[in-house]
């Protein structure tokens, strides 16, 4: 099958900042796939609601993150970026798979059972149903393919059970949607802190932004976790030096990483050394993406002129899949 034609979703959510992580687990592999396959990549703005209802800065995060992924590589003219608030389809669809979900499955959720833990006054229904309407939102465009991480592997496969419920119920319309990365482990971006991954929400100075200012990108790396070096060699590198040589192995040439990993064998390493390289390196690799995306941010004329085109496009195909999915409901009155 022409790759092209192979249909690929994945969704965006609007809160916090690009980070070092997202790059290599999940924007990277997107610049890659609008190059070979069919792609949609969406802003979730609405599903930020079940857990941000105030929106005062919902408008500011979405350009944001607009911004980020283009300064990354997302090219609108290969892909279709649009916001789920504006493909009003996607609720409906929502509608039509709430009455092929059962409360029991959904209150098992992992994600949903963390959520009630850490924010126990705001146990909405959007919180419940966040796996019907993460369904929606990829077979709304009959995806088969969706490049996710670990954390996400429970929605997908409930996302197969309310697909096969509808098939089995109203004939086959919708693909399975199956998990894509290129056959290749994701890469986990570790933490600064030697504290496992990178992350929007945990200890800020330990995950390096893509928004970061050159001073801090240096502050943070100069802070990270080492000490008096190894103490015969060939040793075996403690954790938090491993991210060390991980980062570096990311945004350093490997004449660079091989020359440290060397003075790491033979005992000679010195960190402050080795932070300062990569200190350099990481500002060469992240400036330009920061300065693309602060020029980005302030053409609103153009963001909203990517969002209006790629509304346009994802509302084509989605209005397609509604009315197949209304004749196999019988819902076609007229």
């Amino acid at each position: 099958m022409d790759k092209k034609k192979q249909i690929v979703m994945s969704g965006i959510r609007p809160t916090g900042f690009l980070h070092l992580g997202n790059y290599f687990g999940a924007v990277r592999n997107y610049v890659r796939l609008q190059q070979e396959y069919s792609c949609f990549f969406m802003v979730a703005d609405l599903h930020s609601l079940t857990t941000h209802p105030d929106t005062s800065s919902l408008k500011g995060h979405v350009y944001r993150v607009l911004s980020e992924n283009i300064a990354c590589g997302l090219d609108p003219e290969q892909a279709v970026l649009y916001c789920q608030s504006h493909v009003p389809e996607t609720a409906e669809l929502y509608l039509y798979l709430n009455m092929l979900a059962y409360v029991g499955e959904l209150e098992k959720t992992v994600t949903f059972k963390e959520k009630v833990r850490l924010h126990p006054d705001n146990v909405n229904a959007g919180l419940l149903t966040y796996p019907v309407l993460q369904t929606a939102d990829i077979i709304l465009h009959r995806a088969a393919l969706v490049p996710v991480g670990k954390d996400q592997e429970q929605h997908l496969e409930m996302a197969r059970n309310f697909v096969n419920r509808f098939n089995h119920r109203y004939g086959e319309i919708f693909p399975e949607p199956q998990a894509f990365n290129f056959g290749e482990e994701l890469i986990k971006v570790p933490s600064l802190d030697g504290t496992g991954k990178m992350s929007k929400s945990e200890n800020q100075y330990a995950t390096l932004y893509l928004a970061d200012s050159d001073e801090l990108i240096k502050k943070k790396i100069m802070r990270a976790k080492t000490d008096a070096g190894p103490a015969a060699p060939f040793a075996e590198k403690p954790d938090y030096i491993v991210n060390l040589f991980q980062l570096m192995q990311l945004v350093s040439e490997p004449s660079t990483l091989s020359q440290f990993e060397t003075a790491y064998n033979d005992c000679t390493i010195r960190y402050g050394d080795m932070k300062s390289q990569l200190a350099a390196d990481m500002i060469k690799f992240i400036a330009p993406i920061r300065e693309k995306a602060l020029l980005l941010q302030q053409d609103s004329a153009y963001l909203q002129k990517v969002m209006e085109a790629g509304a346009q496009k994802a509302r084509e195909s989605a209005r397609e899949t509604l009315r197949l999915v209304k004749e196999a409901m019988g819902l076609n009155y007229y």
